[in-house]
């Protein structure tokens, strides 16, 4: 597995409809590195946004796309999401508070 440091594990915060109604559930979405695990993940949250604490990590990886121009065959790259659950005493994330 690569080195990956915690400033290198959230890539950006998923911006939807679907992601903005489950942060009244206290559940945020990012775009994470696709080596990265949860125990990673948790760290790199609790580290990025002080006062915030991780209740649990859900995961999603999606493969690339099919994707062709002319006779060129190829794919897109792969993503990986992680739904991050804060707990009911954890302080807000900020990014999503003028959202």
């Amino acid at each position: 597995m690569a080195n990956v440091q915690y400033y290198d594990v959230i890539l950006k915060p998923v911006v939807t409809e679907k992601s903005m109604l489950a942060m009244g559930e206290r559940k945020y979405t990012f775009l994470v590195h696709p080596d990265a695990n949860k125990t990673m993940i948790k760290e790199a949250v609790e580290k990025m946004f002080p006062g915030t604490k991780v209740e649990k990590v859900n995961t999603l990886n999606r493969g690339g796309k099919k994707r062709r121009m002319g006779l060129t065959q190829g794919y897109s790259s792969k993503i990986k999401k992680a739904v991050v659950q804060l707990t009911e005493d954890s302080k807000e994330i900020e990014i999503f508070g003028g959202l």
